[in-house]
């Protein structure tokens, strides 16, 4: 193979392997500042939540708790569990691709809507349910609660749920039915944990769960991972303005976002190293939560506040529908630098620009096609045919190197010992006048790498590809040694193929491309690069399908590519041959 597009290759491979380890291990996201309201890309502590109002004394009004009671309802989407005991989300379950639990007993999970005052120790709602269930004509249903705190506040929350959308709108009114003034504070927490269990860690694990928070305005979403939460807050709330939407994500391909929508409801962070543990719950975990400041009221009088609940896939389309900014929590990243560099000032590409357009056209193709293995190859091959003059060139050019060979070993064997900087200067020429770019062959490589970036980033991100087969030719039995029970063959392109056929696919087909190639160069260098795709082979074999399918079908297009070229090239000497034979 040419030495300059082998030397691209090996630069590109390097480079990628260093960028992910640069993104995940040297330049961890850093840590959360805090966005004021009037500026927010400018980091400065949070102002304290603000006390609660100084009102007369309200004595306790002891009311027996209704029975605990569980109701549930169901979607296209997905099926979910409310408990009267502060409402609290027992269960949801989403129905997508597989089931899909989105909270998980001790580990992720909801708190009970939880009132707060001035000298008496936290107290969840007991509230009494009534439902209205999900019906086809109205595309929504509603979950009524009503319950008193025991201090003379009546506390009527209204969860809706509708059809089609993850969103679960949570409506709520206090109402002071007491004859002192008073007010409150209500918060509802949502749970993760810092660390998964011993059984769930791993390579090919559960995804890092990450904390992000969007702020009007700024184009990069502050970003950081559940296991270093405790860089972000330390043991102390932290509170935003209304507007600002903390996100965590339950294996990074799915999430649950809180988001304000009236005056006086904020969103809370914590992260707890010591917290209670209760129920099998994790001590080290990371909370996010609505804060909702009831301010003083009179009796009789009334306040109502809204916020929306995302907990659904991380779909960018559709989170982009919701007109809040949640698509910014899908993580493309940067290039050529970490997204967290943009922030001081590096110039980093946002890889959305390229990847959402890839990924319109790919889900674009799945309509008319519905599966996505075939969709990635139909997007291969217009990669492939939108490349191709750029393929074409490097082509020539190395065949315009190799013709040239002769003369340059010539040159080497002359002056490589007795006058380098000569061999230089006549290898320069030497080009010049055969018009022979040395970094043709290369530079059409290099101008590739951003596609295969954001590639490589729409492929391991998009929850689109999550379950999705390409070839399912069932399971294998159970009595096969190491593979028994394995799904055969790709029945998940967002996970790697646990039979390692496609990337063994991969390094054979890119061994096949290098063999066709024209050989320029050190023999003893190309025998070296030859090792290329046993490294691309091992580097390829934990990555996902999806991706590792695209770099197979584009090596196969490559080999036929590169026999047409030489088909070509060979008619083109027959036809010289036989033209000077006639003359």
């Amino acid at each position: 193979m040419e030495r300059n597009l082998i030397l691209a290759l090996l630069l590109s491979s390097v480079l990628f392997a260093l960028f992910l380890f640069v993104q995940a291990r040297l330049f961890p996201p850093e840590p959360l500042p805090s966005p004021p309201a009037q500026a927010p890309a400018e980091s400065k502590p949070p102002p304290a939540p603000p006390p609660l109002a100084e009102t007369a004394p309200v004595s306790p009004r002891p009311r027996p708790a209704p029975p605990e009671r569980k109701v549930t309802f169901e979607t296209p989407l997905y099926s979910a569990e409310v408990a009267s005991g502060g409402g609290a989300l027992e269960a949801w379950n989403l129905h997508f691709r597989g089931e899909k639990p989105m909270v998980l007993k001790g580990l992720v999970a909801q708190d009970p809507l939880t009132v707060h005052r001035a000298g008496a120790p936290p107290v969840p709602v007991a509230f009494e349910l009534s439902v209205e269930p999900v019906r086809q004509e109205t595309r929504r249903g509603q979950i009524r609660m009503v319950g008193e705190d025991g201090f003379g506040l009546r506390i009527t929350q209204v969860l809706t749920v509708r059809i089609d959308s993850y969103v679960l709108e949570h409506e709520i009114r206090v109402e002071n039915r007491h004859r002192a003034a008073q007010g409150a504070e209500l918060t509802l927490t949502w749970v993760a944990p810092v660390e998964w269990p011993k059984e769930q860690e791993g390579f090919r694990g559960p995804r890092p769960i990450s904390v992000v928070r969007l702020a009007p305005g700024e184009s990069w979403a502050h970003r950081v991972y559940i296991k270093d939460a405790k860089e972000f807050s330390g043991s102390g709330w932290i509170g935003f303005e209304s507007g600002v939407a903390p996100i965590t994500g339950v294996n990074g391909l799915y999430l649950t976002a809180l988001i304000p929508r009236s005056p006086g409801i904020t969103v809370l962070e914590r992260a707890l190293a010591n917290g209670p543990a209760g129920e099998g719950r994790a001590t080290k975990r990371a909370e996010i939560g609505i804060r909702a400041v009831v301010p003083t009221l009179q009796p009789g009088q009334a306040w109502e506040g809204k916020w929306l609940q995302y907990l659904g896939p991380m779909e960018y389309e559709r989170l982009q529908a919701l007109g809040v900014g949640l698509e910014k929590a899908v993580y493309f990243g940067g290039f050529p630098f970490p997204e967290s560099w943009a922030r001081s000032g590096f110039p980093t590409l946002p890889m959305e620009w390229i990847v959402v357009p890839l990924l319109r056209l790919m889900r674009w193709f799945y309509d008319y096609v519905p599966n996505y293995g075939v969709a990635i190859i139909i997007l291969t091959v217009i990669t492939k045919i939108l490349f191709y003059p750029l393929t074409l060139k490097s082509m020539a050019s190395m065949k315009a190197m190799q013709a040239l060979q002769p003369q340059i070993n010539a040159l080497r064997a002359k002056y490589q010992k007795k006058d380098p900087q000569r061999l230089q200067r006549e290898t320069m020429e030497l080009y010049r006048q055969h018009k022979v770019n040395p970094m043709g062959g290369c530079l059409p490589m290099v101008i590739q790498i951003p596609i295969f970036f954001a590639l490589y980033a729409m492929l391991t991100v998009s929850t689109e590809l999550e379950n999705a087969p390409f070839i399912n030719l069932g399971t294998l039995p159970s009595w096969v040694p190491w593979l028994g029970g394995q799904c055969l063959w790709i029945c998940d392109l967002a996970t790697y193929d646990p039979t390692y056929v496609l990337p063994i696919l991969m390094g054979l087909s890119m061994f096949v491309q290098q063999k066709m190639s024209p050989s320029v160069g050190d023999p003893r260098q190309a025998k070296i690069m030859l090792l290329m795709p046993v490294f691309m082979t091992f580097m390829f074999l934990s990555l996902a399908s999806g991706l590792v399918l695209y770099w197979t079908v584009s090596n196969l297009l490559q080999i036929l590519q590169q026999y047409y070229m030489d088909r070509r090239g060979r008619l083109a000497k027959v036809a010289v041959k036989e033209v000077q034979q006639k003359h």
